[in-house]
């Protein structure tokens, strides 16, 4: 009884320090056209690129991520789908042997992004410069927010600029404005590229396309930014 005893502590000791060095990151945004699957996508790619085993989880009914993983053969991206709330909760740390998890989350379904905070070390809200964009994230904030104040700050999110066009003032003003949110921004942004749909077409990302080009650079900033959220 004692050695059975010692063998299940040893295991649970080992699942614990697994599940610890997983870390979870979710993409909302409840509000559609935020750039939510791209990020999703192209971070999930370019963590695997830096040598960190990832795996996407699609919660997303429509299934975007999984679509843009069935248009490639062998994708480098394991893909999976969880479009139940419970199920998004419950199972999403069973992925212990990963080192990240992405999930790209459902717009206009709260049960879900209420499971995709719970689920989270990080939550990223991709927000496109448009005040209507950014009125329709205040839910989902102020949702966040009180998950931050619950866990003590052991959650952490941040604002992702999304789909900004180049050279124009809102592009510019959207960092302050997001700011009186009181959540950080990063500032690693991602423009509005061609590249990113054409890339999603073929089951790729930017960064496999044209890897020297702009939007790969701002790929690799925005998970170097993440990275340096999540381990320091």
């Amino acid at each position: 009884m004692c050695i059975s005893s010692q063998g299940t502590n040893l295991e649970s000791g080992k699942r614990a320090e697994r599940e610890a060095k997983l870390k979870v990151i979710a993409v909302l945004n409840q509000k559609g056209g935020s750039g939510k699957t791209t990020v999703a996508t192209h971070l999930a790619r370019a963590l695997q690129l830096e040598d960190r085993s990832v795996i996407l989880v699609d919660s997303d009914p429509q299934g975007s991520a999984r679509d843009w993983a069935a248009a490639k053969e062998e994708h480098p991206v394991l893909v999976v789908g969880m479009e139940r709330a419970n199920i998004l909760t419950r199972d999403v740390k069973r992925f212990s042997d990963r080192d990240f998890v992405i999930i790209d989350g459902a717009p206009q379904a709260k049960e879900l992004a209420v499971a995709g905070v719970k689920a989270s070390d990080l939550v990223l809200i991709p927000v496109q410069p448009s005040p209507y964009d950014i009125w329709a994230t205040e839910d989902l904030v102020d949702l966040v927010k009180a998950r931050v104040e619950i866990t003590e700050g052991a959650l952490k999110a941040a604002f992702v600029v999304s789909r900004v066009i180049a050279n124009t003032r809102v592009g510019k003003e959207i960092f302050s404005i997001l700011e009186g949110y009181g959540l950080p921004v990063l500032k690693s942004s991602v423009t509005q590229r061609v590249v990113f749909a054409e890339s999603a077409r073929n089951g790729e990302t930017a960064l496999d396309v044209l890897p020297g080009g702009d939007a790969a650079r701002e790929i690799r900033n925005l998970a170097a930014e993440v990275i340096g959220l999540l381990e320091g």
